[in-house]
């Protein structure tokens, strides 16, 4: 069936990127494949990141389907379009149900987005993953593609206003080489390599990203091991 919602949607993403005025440092989309099943593995440090996750597959022209909580496909503005849009619902409490729907979506060719983290980074630094990505590439015999978003946080995420003016955001952009995970391998140490694989990126966006805080009020966003006022793991934790 034809994507008659997607590209559109694109478009107009496109279009709200440029009237924000944000400039882009995409490197790595050479490892995203051009055809075939595969699972798009990213951090979580904003509500807008599935946007600039799918927006790095599109110079290999494929479409993302991402797995999301099942309250954004209830919402009455958001559930049409995700549905239209193919995307996965996830129900924590009955999650079987979504991994079987994204395992047929891999085996059919899709690309499958998904944020291990499960919920965002408050310290916007690297959380623990939960197993579902190894699972299904596994399962599915796919690759794993890990990338890292950084400067996204600035735009609109937990415990922060959302803040859409021209400020000229930088955001910062990794993909990584693919990740193949032999079937016989425990699933746990497909995790851990997965995430090592998305920390050493996480820290090259981090590394390459122009922006600074404008003074000490605004470092909210720069995580406390580097001199920010994020919270700490332990105190993200609590929160």
């Amino acid at each position: 069936m034809a994507d008659l919602v997607y590209p559109p949607v694109i478009g107009f993403a496109r279009t709200w990127f440029k009237a924000l005025d944000l400039r882009f440092d995409i490197q790595g989309t050479e490892h995203i494949p051009r055809k075939g099943g595969a699972v798009l593995v990213s951090n979580h440090i904003s509500y807008l990141d599935f946007v600039f996750t799918g927006l790095a597959a599109r110079p290999a022209k494929r479409l993302v389907r991402f797995m999301a909580k099942d309250s954004v496909f209830r919402h009455k503005v958001s559930g049409p379009l995700m549905r239209a849009m193919k995307h996965i619902p996830v129900d924590r409490s009955q999650g079987e149900h979504a991994y079987r729907h994204a395992l047929k979506a891999l085996r059919s060719g899709e690309i499958i987005g998904v944020f291990p983290e499960a919920t965002i980074s408050r310290s916007f630094t690297l959380k623990d993953f939960k197993s579902g990505a190894a699972r299904l590439a596994q399962e599915a015999k796919v690759p794993m593609v890990p990338m890292a978003l950084w400067g996204t946080q600035r735009l609109w995420t937990k415990g922060h206003k959302r803040d859409f003016g021209r400020n000229h955001f930088p955001v910062t952009i990794r993909v990584g080489e693919p990740v193949h995970p032999e079937p016989d391998e425990p699933t746990f140490k497909v995790t851990e390599r997965l995430r090592e694989r998305v920390h050493d990126l996480l820290e090259a966006a981090q590394r390459a990203y122009p922006g600074v805080p404008k003074g000490p009020e605004d470092s909210w966003w720069v995580p406390a091991h580097m001199g920010g006022t994020a919270p700490t793991p332990a105190q993200a934790k609590t929160l």
